[in-house]
């Protein structure tokens, strides 16, 4: 069911935008792109540091937008630390100049531009603005800001979603031990007390049910597998789209192993030398174009959700040597809903642990350029 919120003023608009962007933004430029009189979608991308890092920005924005079907108008919005009461006026003036400017040039209606600092708030297209801003309290008192609460939980920053639960002991102590069996000795009977999750497609399955409680056995079976590199990529692929493409990356999966060992490669780097030469198979294409978001199928948000939920309590509680896997799969999925924050606090605490770690330093090069996936684009 979709919940209507109208913002009448531009103080009850920014006392939604926290609930269309599903965090309270800080320190960044925050732009709400409209289709007719509805929003169609939110992009935020942290605040310039530099002037000459103006126009860059702007023209990733402006073509972000071009690329979103059916966006006609947007707000951008600039959320900083800086204070209108210093007397330059207000902060950010000449981003917000210059996107307002650019957009217009690319045909989009820029219905309003607004800055909220930390002693007041502003618009830019109203000559009316005080020097020293509009009171904070008009935000804050909106009536939208409770009724927009009650639809959406709201996270505190972009990267919240990125942040792990406590570790619990009785968990933590079973999944180190469950790994060791898996590792040694003790695998086939693990294997066999898996049963029919013992095989990773039915595994990923489990593991995005609603509902599903997850043993340690079955936590650090898939901590094990992440470790694995193809079989790491099959079941992140899987969760985004599916058992059946699931199947087809670890068919893929074997096969590209094969291929590894024959030059005696590792498998990421297989990967990067396939693709720059040209000779992957098809399958081996068309899931590698999934991987780097050049597809316009998109993920499912719910089972991206839930595999999401057991990532971070699987991480929390996994031994630091068996979490670098399991954290470059939350940052793609992250990543591979348009929330490139937490994906890049993932990929940090990856690269944290292992710097030499071949499918971080990928994702990193990826998250960080600020790319987002062709489904991004391909409807509301």
């Amino acid at each position: 069911m979709t919940t209507i919120i109208r913002a009448e003023a531009a103080h009850d608009f920014l006392a939604l935008v926290p609930s269309l962007a599903g965090f309270h933004p800080q320190r960044s430029l925050v732009c709400v792109a409209f289709s007719g009189n509805r929003t169609a979608g939110v992009l935020r991308y942290d605040l310039p540091r530099l002037v000459r890092d103006r126009a860059p920005l702007v023209a990733s924005v402006i073509g972000a937008m071009c690329r979103m079907p059916g966006v006609d108008a947007v707000v951008p919005i600039v959320y900083t630390a800086a204070r209108f009461g210093t007397g330059r006026g207000m902060p950010q003036r000449a981003l917000l100049g210059m996107l307002t400017a650019r957009a217009e040039e690319a045909g989009f209606l820029v219905r309003d531009a607004l800055c909220r600092a930390a002693d007041g708030w502003g618009s830019l297209l109203d000559p009316t603005t005080p020097a020293a801003g509009h009171p904070l309290a008009l935000i804050d008192e909106s009536p939208v800001a409770s009724l927009a609460g009650d639809v959406r939980e709201v996270a505190a920053s972009p990267s919240a979603s990125a942040e792990l639960p406590r570790e619990e002991p009785d968990v933590a102590g079973p999944i180190a031990e469950a790994l060791g069996q898996l590792a040694g000795h003790g695998r086939e009977d693990a294997l066999r007390r898996l049963g029919a999750d013992g095989d990773p497609v039915a595994l990923v399955e489990s593991l995005v049910a609603r509902d599903a409680l997850h043993p340690p056995l079955r936590l650090a079976w898939f901590l094990h597998l992440a470790s694995v590199p193809a079989v790491r990529d099959a079941m992140m692929l899987q969760v985004a789209f599916g058992a059946l493409v699931g199947e087809a990356a670890h068919d893929d999966a074997i096969a590209t192993a094969e291929r590894a060992a024959e030059h005696d490669e590792t498998i990421d780097g297989l990967v990067v030398r396939e693709l720059a030469s040209g000779t992957t198979c098809e399958m081996s294409e068309m899931l590698s174009r999934l991987m780097i978001g050049h597809s316009q199928l998109r993920p499912d948000a719910g089972r991206v959700e839930r595999a999401l939920a057991v990532l971070r309590r699987a991480i929390a509680n996994a031994p630091p040597a068996q979490r670098v896997g399991p954290l470059c799969i939350a940052a793609w999925l992250s990543w591979s809903l348009g929330r490139g924050s937490a994906a890049g606090a993932f990929i940090d605490r990856a690269i944290e642990l292992d710097p030499a770690h071949s499918m971080a330093g990928l994702l990193a090069a990826l998250i960080g350029s600020g790319t987002l996936p062709e489904w991004a684009f391909s409807g509301r």
